[in-house]
């Protein structure tokens, strides 16, 4: 991987937390006008058709690493597109969005440990350092800054389900990587987009909301759009291209980013207040992410041109010994 490539991605995922952060916006109103289930569904099959137009006309489908990965992609759309969807429609059904908030945010820390456990990836005093001081702004953001909010909390059987969506993404997010050892990014995307949507469909049957879709507000369309082209197609592909590129860890740590993205937006389009305890845990959030991700990039950068430079000169050494 070519380092230019890594510095690009970098920027490239930080349009993630801010389309996953405006799907959490747009779908609070979207599901006062029809089922939740029925939503995701209708958003995740719209974004797979768009995805398999482009991939078709883009003609390059590796059937064969398909074949070698299926069980992979099976299990990231059972996982992340469905399991992660319905677990979290139905908790916030039973349960307050702060518990789930909180739960959520222990995402990128799972995912580390998941990540150097079963996938080889590195673990070293930075990337420590950064989750913890990016887990604590989380928290601050949510709560805040009030230690009587957080000690109120009465969590129940909804936060059951909660913990179940957030171990259906970290496995998602896990298997992606080894999906992506053979298939690429955008086909892999694409595949369990469509099948996760489907899944998805079986589940919202039940809920009789489809012919609700033709009957939604110039809001609500506007909203859905956006979730189907910016949250699901731009927002999955930047974020599989990156656990690809740059691993699982670094990747994961961009979710933090999710609940300030979802903040910010509120108090732009909705005039929600935020306080300084809230501004100042952003802070902390967005240090956590730039120690884990382009402070080792910058880090990691210097280290090669020290390198280089000492190889240089034992060469130069060399050669003048030579003459």
């Amino acid at each position: 991987m070519k380092s230019e490539h890594s510095i690009a991605i970098y920027f490239w995922l930080l349009l993630v937390p801010l389309f996953w952060g405006g799907a959490f916006v747009a779908a609070d109103h979207i599901i006062t006008e029809i089922p939740p289930v029925t939503a995701a569904a209708f958003r995740f099959g719209s974004a797979g058709i768009l995805l398999l137009i482009f991939v078709l006309l883009r003609k390059k489908i590796d059937i064969t690493a398909i074949k070698k990965q299926w069980l992979s992609i099976i299990l990231m759309s059972l996982t992340g597109i469905l399991g992660y969807n319905i677990f979290f429609f139905i908790a916030l059904e039973i349960t307050s969005p702060i518990n789930g908030s909180l739960i959520v945010a222990t995402t990128p820390v799972l995912l580390t440990f998941g990540a150097v456990l079963f996938l080889g990836e590195v673990w070293n005093k930075q990337l420590g350092f950064g989750l913890v001081l990016s887990l604590t702004g989380v928290v601050v953001v949510i709560s805040k800054g009030s230690l009587a909010s957080l000690l109120s909390l009465d969590f129940n059987a909804g936060d059951l389900l909660f913990i179940g969506g957030l171990l259906c993404w970290v496995a998602h997010g896990l298997l992606g990587k080894i999906a992506m050892r053979d298939v690429s990014p955008v086909v892999t995307t694409t595949l369990t987009t469509l099948v996760g949507s489907l899944f998805l469909s079986l589940f919202a049957i039940p809920e009789k909301g489809f012919q609700a879709i033709f009957t939604m507000s110039l809001q609500a369309w506007g909203e859905m759009l956006f979730m189907i082209i910016c949250s699901s197609v731009a927002g999955f592909l930047l974020w599989n291209h990156g656990i690809k590129q740059i691993g699982a860890s670094k990747a994961g740590i961009y979710m933090n980013l999710v609940p300030i993205s979802t903040a910010l937006i509120a108090v732009w389009l909705y005039d929600s207040p935020i306080t300084w305890a809230q501004i100042t845990g952003m802070i902390m959030v967005i240090t956590g992410v730039y120690f884990v991700t382009f402070h080792q990039y910058l880090m990691n950068r210097r280290r090669q041109r020290k390198n280089a430079r000492l190889k240089n000169k034992s060469v130069n050494n060399k050669q003048s010994w030579e003459v």
